[in-house]
């Protein structure tokens, strides 16, 4: 069984058969025992996510109701009772936000040793992402915690295949994406660093030195800051953010 969080909730049978589970209620109980796969998920977390804090007289048995029904939904949904808690009974794999999170980590610790590996890998896993994570429920207080923990790390992600692809793709191809991503970020300083270093190696110095001079305005005026020494050329031809200059 498959579990898709990254995006709107999607179900899949072992066999691939797409699985609709109809209802606020149910979808949300689905996703917050997949949040937890493979672990016990207390009863009271499950209400107050369930009810949004509105919990229904006899909330222990509203929610063995809920359960029941989910479990009909989903035909072999491996869903165990547990005193005073319920268990998604999935390899935490079966989820794709947990298959994400395993892969970030794994792809980054591939970068010094196998790039081309950690290239593979990071790619397979940022494709996993279908929309905003958690989108049925993005208006829960349980919701705000992981979908931070996975932009955060989807950035990062971007970020180290980002300083992958700078080195094997056309620059001018890497452009357009990056100049969207700085706009969501605009104080995400290493995303801007790479679209500086990707206009500077496509020969467009006058764009580059805009978007540093955009970079160090945004910075002062939010944070007090300037922007770190990170160098944008390549060997010998190397220059910090400080000394690139307009082309004479």
């Amino acid at each position: 069984m498959r579990i898709n969080l990254l995006g709107p909730l999607e179900v899949h049978t072992d066999t691939g058969t797409p699985v609709e589970v109809g209802g606020a209620r149910l979808r949300r109980l689905l996703i917050l025992l997949a949040l937890d796969a493979g672990r016990p998920v207390a009863i009271r977390r499950l209400v107050d996510g369930v009810w949004a804090g509105e919990a229904p007289t006899g909330e222990a048995n509203a929610l063995q109701a809920l359960v029941s029904r989910l479990r009909r939904a989903v035909p072999g949904l491996p869903v165990e009772a547990h005193p005073g808690r319920y268990r998604l009974v999935v390899d935490p794999d079966a989820v794709d936000a947990h298959r994400f999170e395993r892969g970030v980590t794994t792809g980054r610790a591939l970068l010094a040793d196998d790039p081309e590996r950690a290239y593979e890998r990071l790619t397979e896993v940022l494709a996993l992402w279908r929309g905003p994570a958690l989108a049925d429920v993005a208006d829960t207080d349980f919701a705000r915690a992981p979908v931070a923990r996975w932009e955060e790390l989807r950035l990062a992600a971007t970020e180290e295949l980002t300083e992958l692809r700078l080195t094997r793709e056309d620059p001018a191809g890497l452009v357009p994406g990056l100049r969207e991503l700085v706009a969501a970020h605009p104080l995400r300083e290493r995303l801007a660093g790479q679209l500086i270093r990707a206009l500077h190696r496509d020969g467009r110095s006058a764009e580059a030195l805009a978007e540093y001079d955009r970079l160090r305005t945004t910075l002062a005026d939010t944070l007090g800051t300037d922007p770190g020494p990170e160098r944008i050329g390549e060997g010998g031809a190397a220059v910090s953010y400080t000394t690139l200059t307009l082309p004479t």
